[in-house]
């Protein structure tokens, strides 16, 4: 084998080494592009709400989606909200009283507060942060101080609070966050 065919055959050896390498178990692709922008905000526990009756002052307030995913409402007592959209929690609300409490009801479901998600791994200042709509794991990584010297910029790792297998994923930094969320912010190697 002369000297240019040895040194062809290292180069590829070296691409096909870190092609395995790249394609580590942990780092598992997220959903399809564009299935995250299409979800919409899903209600859970912590979540406060402001609902407001039309013409039923009584029945108006601020709430929260209790620890099993409940709201407590007036006259009606308690209605699942954890999963459901704040639309799909309206209807439900809606139905309910207008079975014997209030003719044609005309409900609003209002999100005051979501719940955090959470940041970790190379950005100044780890932690909880409180979710913001349409938020990225770009503007995440902002509202966490910003990347650190050793961060790898061009992705995030993450697990998702709707996933019920807490699988780590990677994803592109254009992602979607959701509520529950924890994004890792890798180290880059070289």
């Amino acid at each position: 084998m002369n000297r240019r065919n040895m040194f062809r055959a290292l180069g590829m050896t070296v691409v096909a080494a870190a092609m395995v390498g790249c394609a580590g178990g942990q780092d598992a692709p997220l959903e399809p592009p564009g299935v995250a922008q299409m979800t919409e905000y899903r209600l859970g526990a912590g979540d406060a709400l402001r609902v407001i009756v039309f013409g039923e002052e009584q029945l108006s307030g601020e709430f929260r989606v209790d620890g099993s995913g409940k709201v407590a409402m007036p006259l009606i007592g308690e209605v699942a909200a954890r999963g459901h959209t704040p639309r799909e929690l309206e209807a439900d609300i809606s139905k309910r009283l207008s079975q014997g409490y209030v003719r044609d009801a005309k409900v609003s479901v209002e999100v005051l507060n979501h719940r955090p998600f959470f940041i970790l791994g190379e950005v100044r200042n780890p932690g909880q942060y409180q979710y913001v709509n349409g938020m990225t794991a770009l503007s995440a990584v902002a509202m966490a101080g910003g990347y650190t010297y050793r961060a790898k910029e061009d992705y995030v790792l993450i697990t998702r609070g709707a996933d019920p297998k807490k699988e780590l994923r990677r994803a592109p930094i254009t992602t979607p966050v959701m509520p529950d969320d924890v994004l890792r912010v890798p180290e880059r190697y070289f």
